[in-house]
């Protein structure tokens, strides 16, 4: 019973452990990242059954090239991002996030952008959760 016990806290211990990603630490709450997710579900999913809307299916969206998901017709200016080497990372997202129309100026997404620093980390923690094979640039290697 104590070693269920003694299990039972380091679990917990380990829930709050902050999300990692990259060079730059971020901490999120999946959970409360999955409440901000509302405001981008209106064009986005993810999910066993994601499909395409206005914007593009974001399952193993952190390592994908801009403007490459299969079957989303992007704007050109998406398209010229990722020709030119924009990759989604949690710290490129988190500025794109910010402001999507100046991060890459000619999107058509036509979300104004996240006001908050947490909701920000809150979302990315949220949606690595879609990316279980993202490993960031200067991870370890095992």
């Amino acid at each position: 019973m104590k070693r269920l016990m003694l299990g039972v806290a380091v679990l917990a211990a380990l829930a709050t452990v902050p999300v990692v990603a990259d060079d730059m630490a971020m901490t999120g709450d999946p959970a409360l990242g999955e409440k901000v997710f509302k405001k981008c579900a209106v064009c986005h999913t993810v999910g066993e059954d994601a499909k395409n809307r206005v914007g593009p299916v974001l399952n193993d969206v952190f390592g994908r090239t801009a403007g490459t998901y299969d079957d989303f017709k992007y704007s050109k200016a998406m398209q010229d991002a990722g020709a030119n080497g924009l990759v989604w990372t949690p710290e490129v997202l988190k500025e794109y996030l910010k402001k999507p129309r100046d991060y890459v100026k000619g999107t058509k997404m036509t979300f104004a952008g996240l006001s908050k620093p947490e909701d920000e980390d809150n979302l990315i923690a949220y949606l690595l959760t879609f990316s279980p094979d993202y490993v960031p640039a200067d991870a370890p290697a095992q």
